[in-house]
């Protein structure tokens, strides 16, 4: 039953970001190198505030509840903010790099465009958050133990799995939103992306009332997926087209780069 679980739970976490990066990263070694540039963004910016975290933990009352639990919230949101300045340094440097092999190029086009950086780029932040957020998770799911035997919810990994999955997509659609503000200057668009970052995150305090943080969350990640999808140049013709297999030249496949 423990391996049913750990498997069960690592492909609802993993089995749509996995299917993504096969089907559109993989065959492009360019796309392959700006993922894991952008996991290694996404994992310095946790190291910084694991760092600042730490420290003002060991200079605090670890006797007083309640200062730890606000320390707890402090760092949730020295995270996100973390991670989405991360993602605009992320964004600069693409663009210097892009120009760059822009000029290296023989072609009058860029090699890759910048809706497909932002995709493949928030799917690497997407990963890594996936990685670090499941692994202790699924390694205490093969056992020994039981879930929910002392009258805790038996939802435990199920819902672990799907808010890592929820996360994943997440930043995924907040990457191709936050590049396109940054391509228009539309930095409401910025605002709400990191807003609805912090959202999702702060939802997470209403665990072990997973409802509470599992319905907002996929409401949240609909909701940004619709957007994403506009700012990639999306329309509701393209997507019946790709629905049925009409469109070749749909969104990301072979989009050309601006």
């Amino acid at each position: 039953m423990t391996a049913a679980v750990f498997f069960g739970c690592t492909f609802i976490a993993f089995g749509p970001a996995i299917s993504l990066f096969l089907f559109t990263i993989a065959r492009d070694p360019l796309r392959v190198i700006f993922l894991i540039a952008g996991a290694f963004f996404w994992l310095v910016s946790l190291l910084l505030s694991s760092l600042v975290w730490f420290i003002t933990v060991q200079i605090s009352n670890k006797d007083s509840a309640s200062q730890q639990k606000g320390l707890l919230i402090f760092g949730v949101v020295l995270s996100v903010l973390l991670q989405e300045t991360f993602r605009f340094g992320y964004y600069k440097l693409l663009k210097k790099a892009n120009e760059g092999l822009l000029a290296l190029s023989q072609e009058e086009t860029m090699p890759i465009s910048i809706r497909q950086l932002a995709y493949v780029s928030g799917l690497g932040f997407g990963f890594m958050s996936g990685a670090f957020s499941v692994v202790n998770i699924l390694a205490d799911s093969v056992g020994p133990g039981t879930v929910g035997i002392h009258g805790d919810s038996q939802h435990y990994f199920l819902s672990s799995a799907f808010m890592t999955m929820a996360i994943i997509l997440l930043h995924m659609f907040w990457g191709v939103v936050f590049f396109d503000a940054c391509e228009k200057q539309r930095w409401l668009s910025l605002a709400v992306v990191v807003a609805s970052h912090l959202l999702v995150s702060c939802l997470t305090f209403q665990n072990p009332q997973y409802v509470g943080s599992l319905v907002p969350t996929y409401v949240v990640m609909f909701l940004m997926g619709v957007w994403a999808f506009c700012c990639a140049g999306g329309s509701l013709r393209n997507l019946k087209l790709c629905l049925t297999c009409k469109d070749k030249d749909f969104l990301l496949a072979n989009h050309r780069a601006r």
